[in-house]
């Protein structure tokens, strides 16, 4: 479907959403527009001028973004979520029992997700699962990877609850940065204007600095589920937390002589 048969089937719906339904000629007097011009925006027969679209859009208080290339018809707009941007964030649905559908990124799918984030199409086409202790916002479950967050190993989901703000970020819990590299799953040390440092629970790893302006979308940690079952080293003998520090001390230090 075209960027303008979207919009006349979803400026056409909005119209006849309003209470008391509003008339083809009441809507175009709003705009400033003749009827027979906004009839053939309706019918895709035209496309509005920027100026048009721009005053339909603050009209009905939603984005062009969203009018442009979702198909409003399906989607509860009091649940819509908008992302900064005027990126799209899919509405919250839920299923027969009333519980909050999880969407699972797919293991190992980064790039499709960055791609894929804001199509309606690609975020319905994921599987989804359910929580009965998560109600309130907006949950997704991403892969973790790697060995940098323990207990979490490859075959962990983590799921996440969308944060809207920066100022939303709690200092000390963990979440999901989805930025233009990919997505990482580690612990916000600190806030500043321009970045937010992270940290991995693997004391091998250094922190570092992710620019606010790569950050697209911040999950804070709401839960985790696995089918691997744990694996436990087997270290019959010493102090595991002594030798464990010993290393990251001998580590340092080799990295300091390299210097």
């Amino acid at each position: 479907m075209s960027t303008r048969s979207i919009l006349a089937d979803n400026i056409r719906y909005l119209r006849m959403q309003q209470i008391p339904e509003l008339s083809q000629q009441q809507i175009a007097d709003r705009l400033f527009v003749t009827r027979v011009s906004y009839a053939k925006y309706e019918t895709a027969k035209a496309s509005p001028p920027l100026e048009v679209l721009l005053a339909i859009s603050r009209y009905y208080h939603i984005s062009t973004d969203l009018l442009l290339t979702v198909d409003l018809r399906k989607y509860k707009l009091q649940e819509m979520l908008n992302l900064p941007d005027n990126r799209i964030l899919l509405p919250i649905k839920t299923d027969s029992l009333g519980e909050n559908k999880i969407e699972i990124i797919p293991y190992k799918a980064s790039m499709g997700y960055l791609s894929g984030y804001a199509d309606p199409e690609y975020i319905e086409s994921l599987q989804t699962m359910s929580l009965p202790f998560l109600h309130n916002g907006k949950y997704r479950a991403f892969p973790a990877e790697g060995d940098s967050m323990p207990p979490y190993q490859d075959g962990t989901f983590i799921v996440g609850k969308y944060i809207e703000t920066i100022s939303d970020v709690k200092i000390g819990k963990t979440h999901v940065l989805v930025t233009s590299k990919g997505f990482t799953f580690k612990r916000i040390v600190n806030i500043s204007e321009r970045a937010l440092t992270v940290s991995s629970d693997n004391v091998f790893y250094d922190n570092y600095d992710i620019p606010l302006t790569d950050v697209w979308e911040i999950w804070q940690f709401a839960g985790s589920f696995s089918s691997k079952e744990q694996e436990i080293p087997d270290f019959h003998n010493g102090d595991v937390k002594g030798i464990l520090l010993k290393l990251v001390a001998e580590i340092k230090q080799l990295k300091r002589s390299l210097n």
